[in-house]
């Protein structure tokens, strides 16, 4: 074989051989939202509507809220810094249409699990340190 030719290899599921492509991996976050719309004041006619993932709310949240890098981000979610800048850039593009043309900004759906170790009580999980946990519960988990 030549050596600028590059070789690859597909993976086949038994359906006709038609290779498959891999399955997404599920994106942790932290908690669902307190809020799962924003609907623009104006007056006249239904707004359109676009659908934020919990996964870019997620992105946005760490991101621009919480001052985290991408890295930190992609960490936290349990994905690429690839993949969470691809998320991240699909966020801001929706948040923008919707701030710039009025339209209703609804959250959900998305291939998510919520962190099970967010604390309602103090609002921290995912990593960060819940100010209810006692010591010895760190060192248990």
């Amino acid at each position: 074989m030549p050596e600028n030719v590059l070789s690859c290899s597909l993976t086949y599921d038994g359906n006709g051989g038609i290779p498959t492509p891999r399955p997404q991996k599920k994106r942790l976050i932290c908690r669902l939202p307190r809020n799962s719309a924003f609907i623009p004041a104006c007056p006249g006619g239904k707004a359109a509507r676009i659908v934020l993932a919990l996964d870019e709310y997620e992105a946005v949240r760490l991101i621009d809220l919480e001052g985290c890098t991408q890295q930190e981000c992609a960490a936290q979610m349990r994905v690429s810094r690839t993949t969470v800048q691809g998320i991240y850039d699909s966020a801001r593009r929706k948040i923008a249409d919707a701030l710039v043309n009025g339209k209703e900004l609804a959250i959900s759906g998305g291939d998510c699990v919520v962190c099970p170790h967010y604390c309602a009580r103090c609002g921290r999980g995912c990593g960060r340190r819940c100010a209810m946990k006692t010591d010895t519960e760190d060192e248990a988990t």
